[in-house]
């Protein structure tokens, strides 16, 4: 069980929409929810405003741009995005440690030039639309846990502080990085929500108790009619 503040500290709220929706939606969370998550479909369109709004708001963002390039390019990248307010910022696992290491370079020299806290970095596993199948189609033979898990461990000994997985893949993750690795876990659907796209999902309530550290909540709370009744009815999951 958390406490009210730590629910809402868990929470993410993706907002993969337009601008002046994502805009709308923040100012319906103001001053309950914590965290928002930026992805690509504002941010390749907006660019780093979209985060100045969202910091504007008091809102601590996680820019979700998957990074995966090599090794010199993620380090321009990675310290581009940390200054332009990322608090977290996503990085593919299967890019390999060197890029990895190169993005933590890249966040390090961007807190060095600004000052204050680093841009946490979180790798990315396999992603939560794919199951077994997907992942052979690539050429990945190994059951989806064994391929989290080994990305975990190069990215993490690489200079990630953390990882992104399915809630499915979430105990065993904290059981491998420790107590104060960074696991973030979509695929987080309350009981009876369309699952849309996702393959590996879980509730809010079961991803917090097998280990996750943050939670990305997108349609279920944006595509609510109340979207603010819709989160704290999350939060109030997290805490009964």
């Amino acid at each position: 069980m958390l406490t009210e503040q730590e629910a809402r500290d868990a929470i993410i709220v993706a907002l993969d929409c337009e601008r002046e929706t994502a805009l709308q939606l923040a100012d319906k969370l103001e001053g309950k929810a914590i965290w928002v998550k930026v992805g690509m479909t504002l941010f390749y369109r907006y660019g780093p405003a979209i985060v100045d709004d969202m910091r504007a708001r008091g809102l601590r963002v996680f820019l979700d741009l998957k990074l995966h390039d090599i090794p010199f390019q993620i380090r321009g990248a990675a310290h581009s995005a940390s200054l332009s307010g990322a608090d977290i910022l996503s990085i593919h696992g299967l890019g390999g440690a060197a890029m990895i290491a190169e993005g933590r370079a890249g966040v390090e020299e961007a807190a060095a030039e600004r000052g204050g806290e680093r841009t946490r970095l979180v790798a990315i596993s396999v992603l939560t639309s794919m199951d077994a199948e997907a992942l052979a189609s690539i050429g990945v033979d190994l059951p989806i846990a064994d391929e989290v898990a080994r990305l975990a461990s190069l990215s993490v000994g690489a200079g990630s502080d953390g990882i992104v997985c399915s809630p499915q893949e979430a105990a065993e993750m904290r059981e491998l990085l420790g107590p104060e690795a960074l696991i973030v876990c979509p695929g987080v659907r309350p009981a009876g929500a369309d699952v849309g796209d996702q393959k590996r999902v879980s509730t809010p309530a079961a991803a917090i108790a097998a280990g996750a550290s943050k939670l990305v909540v997108g349609r279920p709370i944006t595509h609510a009619d109340d979207p603010a009744a819709a989160f704290e009815s999350i939060v109030a999951e997290l805490v009964s």
